[in-house]
């Protein structure tokens, strides 16, 4: 078997080194264009996870690597002169130079060939006398460029720009310094990446006898700072000594060293597919990942693993490749997200500088969402303490469980049973029945501090399906009451909230699990819009745009419908603005084309939401809290943007609005979400900590852990959760026995505390021995 290697980093030569040492027959060559001593950047992190993958694969390479690597545990958070410790991290790092170096040595000694200075032919001709083209060719792959027809390269350029220095010393921990200078805020991020060795007080190369070691040092900021401080207009020496007096405390006044180094602005690569015939990506090439997490080299490297292992392990080189994209495409992209939350985080760091010291440095060490509050405290207990005690929070209280103050509606705790279309009108008018007494008020009974009905809709044609509930019929007002005396009765402290929306262009379709957006067989209504676009063309109806005189009698459908919920009892009313119904429709410049007063500029597009929630406000009791959900993006090009979403919520902040409930998407049916765990928390993230009002956070959400993160961080004040509580009805109180918690924020119904401890289950394990005789 031929195979050629484009590409002499990490992941290039490491996975030539397995294929080699897995068949010493291969005949594998590595080109790189570069000369085998230079190298770009200074230290790599590696996780325990690569290190033992590695450990298993080649223990020569493993036991090269340990010979260098620096290992530390702790995090310094240092900010507005103040530093702060976590401990408990395990982190290890080598030169970069010397991972080559042993990646070398091994590729020579194995038999591999090593073409340094030497460009490699392009793909397409390797691959014509090659069995297997392995493309590790980079961030800026020629091979990606050349066939990106079939890869499906999706390239993203993001707001801050970094550079990579080194400081010839090595620092005892890894280091993120906040420095705000009189441009705007910059962040440095640091760690050793060589030991000192004996004698070791002048500055050496790294790993010579009597070197003080040496550490990577990244600074990073907006572009609009960088340009600012005139960076953009600087050399790399001139570079570094603008980072070295800025991070003077953190580097001891020492200066900073250069390596090619430059101001890069990261970019995620995203591919449809990594494989086209014989050749396939590997590492950046394939995928990135920022900085921020330390993942690029751990990638590559899992990347040349797998791909050695499939190779091994399937009958031929189509399936291997297609076996390698199936195992790792799941791990990459739980990655990519982790690093897009974390590098996310550092284009908004302005936003969080004025949280108080301890919850800073805990929404820093989570920002990624794989750090919890939960690991942590596994980690540094201490710490965590810390930050409860700053916040307020009693020692024996979760976060999830403290009390919030909603306008004039206290909250025992944190959790929400979010909004979820049941479809279970049964009599096709809108009334809820039997059912809706059950579902929400087995929910009531399970502990959540709100309990949130489905979209009850404002008029008969503003049901989505002939199941969907309403609160524009006589006997729907009584209905409701029955469920809302039942929360406030039998499950007290509960508070109980109605979403009151119309579904616009989305409406007159089939129950859910009918034929989601599929229209009725028989019996449809005329459905209505901001424009006349139907949500799938060829599918679904064209909407009627509705005129002025129409959006008057729908802005007073839905205080009709708020007048009448008030009377029904329930303590919230929240204003469904999202998912592409008729409100959410009128905020999207993708549904939205409207050249009258109601259409055009955000302002414009703002409009009739605005004077719909002004109408119920002005009609809802001043005591009770009004909330609005919103999309904080479609998902879609040209669509709401993040940006557009803090604006939305100012706009509905300004008239009254006492939170925000950050939703996503539903808009438009071609949207691409980015689904993941959490995956829509950083909405309310910056809506939040850019505005400084109460959000709802709502996206897969799923552990007791997400809740107490994004409330400790100070991410969110409340959390949503939808499918968990369908899963378990008693969901909050469940969370509460595993964290060992009784107190007033979850507490038992009257009739359930004998069921308040987990079961006992036979027993599983034998007695230990009571004597062992070595």
């Amino acid at each position: 078997m031929r195979v050629a290697v484009v590409g002499g980093g990490p992941g290039g030569l490491y996975a030539a080194v397995l294929l080699k040492r897995l068949d010493p027959a291969r005949q594998i060559t590595v080109w790189e264009r570069n000369a085998p001593e230079d190298t770009f950047g200074f230290g790599v992190v590696l996780s325990d996870e690569t290190l033992g993958g590695i450990e298993h694969a080649d223990p020569e390479v493993y036991r090269a690597l340990q010979a260098e690597f620096v290992r530390w545990d702790d995090i310094d958070i240092v900010h507005r002169g103040r530093t702060l410790t976590s401990g408990g991290h395990g982190f290890a790092a080598l030169s970069r130079r010397r991972l080559l170096a042993v990646l070398h040595r091994r590729c020579r000694d194995l038999g591999v060939e090593l073409r340094f200075r030497s460009e490699a032919p392009p793909a397409a001709e390797l691959a014509r006398t090659h069995d297997l083209v392995i493309a590790a060719d980079g961030v800026h792959s020629a091979t990606r460029t050349a066939h990106a027809e079939v890869f499906g390269p999706r390239l993203t350029t993001h707001r801050c720009r970094y550079i990579w220095l080194a400081a010839d010393f090595a620092l005892d921990a890894f280091r993120f310094e906040i420095a705000e200078t009189e441009h705007g805020v910059a962040q440095l991020h640091a760690y050793p990446y060589s030991r000192p060795t004996p004698g070791g007080t002048a500055p050496g190369p790294a790993g010579a006898e009597g070197s003080p070691g040496a550490s990577t040092v990244i600074v990073e900021m907006r572009e609009e700072v960088w340009r600012a401080a005139g960076l953009d207009r600087c050399d790399e020496r001139e570079s570094a000594q603008w980072c070295a007096k800025v991070f003077a405390d953190a580097l001891g006044g020492r200066s900073l060293r250069a390596n090619n180094s430059s101001w890069i602005a990261f970019r995620t690569v995203v591919n449809d597919r990594w494989s086209h015939g014989n050749t396939v990506l590997l590492g950046d090439a394939a995928h990135t990942a920022h900085f921020s997490i330390g993942s690029g080299t751990k990638l590559a490297v899992e990347d040349a693993l797998a791909l050695a292992a499939c190779l091994q392990e399937q009958p031929d080189t189509a399936s291997a490749l297609a076996a390698y994209e199936e195992e790792r495409r799941p791990v990459v992209a739980s990655t990519q997200r982790a690093a897009r939350a974390s590098l996310a985080w550092f284009e908004e760091l302005a936003t969080y500088l004025d949280q108080p010291p301890h919850q800073f440095a805990f929404n820093l060490l989570t920002r990624s969402r794989r750090v919890t509050h939960d690991n942590l405290r596994l980690r540094d207990p201490g710490f965590v303490a810390a930050v409860e005690r700053e916040a307020g929070i009693e020692a024996t209280t979760p976060p999830m469980f403290t009390a919030f103050r909603l306008g004039g509606l206290t909250l025992r705790n944190r959790v929400v049973v979010s909004p979820m279309d049941m479809y279970s009108a049964a009599d096709g008018e809108g009334t809820p029945g039997d059912f809706h007494l059950v579902h929400l008020g087995a929910r009531a009974l399970g502990g959540a501090g709100l309990v949130m009905t489905e979209m009850v809709c404002v008029s008969p044609e503003g049901r989505i399906t002939p199941g969907c509930t309403g609160l524009y019929a006589p006997g729907h007002e009584t209905a409701w009451r029955r469920v809302t005396d039942f929360v406030h009765t039998s499950a007290p402290g509960t508070a109980i909230g109605v979403q009151l929306g119309h579904s616009g262009r989305k409406g007159s379709t089939r129950l859910m699990w009918e034929g989601i957006d599929q229209p009725l067989p028989e019996g449809n209504w005329p459905v209505v819009a901001a424009s006349p676009l139907p949500y799938r063309p060829g599918v679904n109806q064209s909407p009627h745009a509705l005129t002025e005189p129409e959006l008057a009698t729908v802005r007073e459908q839905f205080v009709a419908s708020a007048e009448s919920a008030a009377r029904a009892g329930f303590d919230l009313l929240e204003l469904h603005c999202a998912h592409g119904y008729l409100l959410s429709g009128f905020l999207s410049p993708l549904t939205n084309r409207r050249t009258d007063a109601y259409g055009g500029d955000l302002t414009a597009r703002l409009r009739f939401p605005l004077e719909v929630f002004d109408a119920v406000r002005a009609v809802w009791p001043a005591e009770r809290p009004m909330t609005v959900r919103i999309s904080a993006t479609d998902w879609a090009d040209g669509g709401t943007t993040a940006d557009d979403a803090v604006a939305i919520a100012e706009a509905f902040t300004r008239h009254g609005a006492d939170a925000i409930d950050v939703s996503t998407g539903q808009v438009v049916p071609d949207e691409r979400p980015d689904f993941g765990r959490s995956y829509q928390t950083p909405f309310a993230d910056r809506i939040r900590n850019t505005l400084g009002v109460p959000v709802i956070a709502v996206g897969a959400l799923s552990s007791w852990d997400d809740v107490n993160s994004l409330v400790l961080a100070g991410r969110a004040d409340l959390c949503a959760l939808a499918r968990p509580h369908l899963y378990d009805p008693h969901w909050t109180l469940h969370a509460a026995a595993d964290q060992e918690y009784s107190g007033p924020g979850a507490p038992w119904p009257l009739p359930y505390r004998a069921g308040s401890r987990t079961p006992p289950t036979g027993r599983t394990d034998a007695p230990k021995p009571r004597l062992t005789l070595r």
